[in-house]
């Protein structure tokens, strides 16, 4: 039998380290790690989903993504015939995003993040996790490796001003009840990880290695 290619897009920040406890049977699948890339000036979520695409060497393949890697994974399926799109701690539209991140899109207060800041990797991990990651911050020293101030501030922007307003129907959508980023009230019919945070990429892996091979096969 043919493997699968799997193909993993971390979330904002976040380097592919995020997905290292992640295992996929062997027999029948292959994983593929994608990592951030700078944005061009001025460059939109569309045109940087084309480019990450290209990278995309298998056809039929299946995307996984979280968090901001989860709206990428969804705008790359416009480019490529994937399998499936499976997305992770993610929102499949902007309906789906927190009341606090639409008052941000009308007011433009994202504007005013100082994003300079996140240089430190401390205050880059309490901004895309809460402060009660505050005494594990030598483990995000290692998942948060994409700190440029024009990749934040282009990130930040991306998320608050996504303007897919329905989501789409084929994308398989895996959350967290315990969610604090994108609480799981606003989320429309995901699988529902009990006690999962914005971060069980990293700390709900066994649920994720036990459940994802059916998932991504049935």
């Amino acid at each position: 039998m043919n493997k699968i290619h799997v193909y993993f897009m971390p979330g904002m920040a976040a380097s592919s380290s995020i997905f290292e406890n992640i295992k996929l049977p062997e027999e029948l699948f292959v994983m593929h790690l994608l990592e951030w890339e700078l944005p061009l000036p001025k460059e939109s979520l569309f045109d940087y989903a084309k480019r990450m695409a290209s990278k995309i060497d298998h056809k039929e393949c299946i995307l996984i993504g979280v968090s901001f890697g989860g709206i990428l994974v969804q705008e790359m399926k416009q480019f490529l015939n994937p399998k499936k799109v499976v997305i992770i701690s993610s929102v499949k539209s902007n309906v789906e995003l927190p009341r606090k991140m639409k008052i941000a899109r009308t007011t433009k207060a994202y504007k005013l993040i100082p994003t300079k800041l996140f240089e430190n990797v401390e205050n880059l991990a309490k901004y895309a996790f809460g402060d009660y990651v505050k005494n594990r911050i030598k483990l995000y020293e290692k998942f948060l490796s994409m700190r440029d101030k024009n990749y934040l501030d282009w990130s930040i922007e991306q998320i608050i001003n996504w303007n897919r307003v329905e989501a789409d129907e084929e994308i398989i959508h895996i959350h967290g009840d315990a969610d604090e980023v994108f609480p799981i009230k606003y989320i429309k019919n995901p699988i529902v990880v009990k006690g999962g945070t914005h971060i069980m990429i990293i700390n709900k892996y066994k649920w994720l290695n036990e459940n994802l091979p059916k998932i991504l096969l049935e």
